[in-house]
């Protein structure tokens, strides 16, 4: 499946945008200048939504096993690092350009998938799909964003960004081997940003020219690569069900013999149903023993396992998880994404699993008079010692129970004129919109047992 396929009976790509930007989750870079495009930074919510999302990645990968070990790689690295991979001779795209009236560049793969997909010939003639205009001749473009190191840029100093975290997970190999006390299988798990020089990036945070990427490299004998595959593919699915994707939103696709990467023997996409159709989310890939095989030649230094038990050496094979950051964030906030009618009027609410939440519990004061702000305030700082908890006194009662429903705030605690009486205090559920009394005294304790609690939330299958 790809992109151009059935869209999703759910929010447009427009509608998510103008959330996110009203919230204060993501808007454009440098918008007072007129933008980058495809560039985008992350406002308040969006770097909680975000931390979130890489914590239960790393709680995945970490502290949920004991057979993985975390990396943090150079970004610039040596340049043979990048012919070793292939990267300088096979990384590039076929670069089409319009010879009429608007001059764009397009993919020419992604105007041939787009005419398949509505039933044309793939094969046949292709024109701008801007104005229609004659298209040049491909010519092979490489994704990666070249520098210099040192003051002057001169022959020898060209460096490139890295276009993935894997290859600073291989060449790390051995340092891993010599000094984590770890043996195959393992591997070794790294987040981190990623850059690469997309013709046609779009479709938001989709696909942009700067990403961080969730990449683990899992070595393993090569005679298990096979099950350890299996493993992987399962787990992956998993992590998105359990923080709240639909199984229905969600699909395993096997990729073809033609689809296949120059290093992969099989490889499968998580893919998931956002508003431009079902895409891909993650990748688990088999590599073999390609990457550690080609460093291993063009650096001279031997990357193998030698077990001592059985005196058998050999390269491991690798499994791979390849994660986006960004398009795992625009998953689970298109999933959570609902609009339902509550007492005659609309309300737009994000349904995040509660660990993902940017904000866990809003302590809001029903009147600011009373001594109500002050109460509120010291409720505030008792929860937000244990849990992510933010202070809402603006406008009226309603609007801020609206304003925390768009940020996916789970817990809503209303400090109103019974709480001096009785020390208790509303607590509201943002799902299901019920309210009860609960003491103060033991609140974190309620709330953090509730957020450990198993959650699949109301959403329909």
């Amino acid at each position: 499946m790809s992109g151009t396929q059935e869209q999703q009976d759910g929010p447009g790509l427009d509608e998510i945008v103008a959330l996110c930007k009203r919230r204060g989750f993501i808007f454009p870079s440098s918008e007072i200048y007129g933008g980058v495009g495809s560039t985008y930074d992350f406002g308040h919510y969006g770097v909680l939504l975000k931390n979130n999302v890489k914590d239960e990645w790393w709680r995945a990968m970490l502290r949920d096993r004991d057979d993985i070990v975390a990396i943090d790689s150079a970004i610039i690295q040596n340049p043979r690092v990048w012919e070793a991979s292939g990267h300088l001779s096979g990384f590039s795209d076929p670069l089409v350009q319009c010879l009429g009236k608007c001059k764009r560049r397009w993919r020419e793969d992604h105007l041939r998938e787009a005419i398949a997909a509505e039933g044309g010939d793939p094969a046949g003639e292709i024109h701008c799909p801007q104005c229609g205009g004659e298209l040049s001749e491909p010519r092979q473009f490489n994704l990666m964003f070249e520098t210099h190191v040192g003051p002057v840029a001169e022959s020898g100093t060209e460096v490139y960004l890295r276009p993935e975290t894997a290859q600073g997970i291989f060449i790390n190999f051995k340092n891993v081997l010599q000094f984590a006390r770890v043996k195959p299988p393992f591997g070794i798990a790294q987040i981190g940003k990623s850059f690469r020089n997309e013709i046609t990036p779009g479709n938001f945070i989709f696909r942009t020219r700067e990403f961080e990427q969730m990449e683990m490299e899992f070595f393993c004998p090569p005679d298990e690569a096979g099950r350890w595959h299996e493993h992987w593919m399962e787990e992956r699915m998993r992590w998105y069900t359990e923080l709240g994707i639909r199984p229905g939103n969600l699909t395993l696709r096997e990729h073809g013999p033609d689809e296949l990467s120059h290093y992969s023997s099989a490889t499968s996409d998580i893919e998931y149903r956002f508003p431009m159709g079902y895409s891909e989310l993650e990748g688990i890939a088999n590599r073999g023993d390609f990457d550690l095989t080609q460093h291993a030649k063009f650096s001279g230094e031997k990357l193998e396992y030698f077990d001592q038990q059985s005196g058998e050496r050999y390269v491991p094979h690798v499994i791979e998880p390849a994660a986006g950051v960004d398009r795992a964030l625009l998953a689970f906030i298109v999933d959570a994404y609902d609009v339902e009618e509550v007492e005659g009027r609309s309300r737009t609410v994000l349904r995040l699993h509660p660990r993902l939440a940017p904000v866990k519990v809003a302590v809001m004061p029903l009147v600011n008079r009373d001594g109500m702000p002050e109460r509120a305030r010291e409720v505030y700082r008792s929860l937000r010692e244990r849990i992510g908890a933010e202070y809402d006194q603006g406008g009226s009662i309603g609007k801020r129970y609206r304003r925390q429903d768009e940020i996916g705030t789970p817990w809503g605690v209303t400090i109103d004129g019974e709480t001096a009486a009785d020390g208790t205090v509303t607590l509201r559920d943002r799902d299901s919109l019920t309210q009860e009394r609960v003491p103060i005294d033991g609140l974190a304790d309620l709330l953090l047992d509730r957020l450990a609690a198993d959650w699949r939330g109301p959403k329909p299958g």
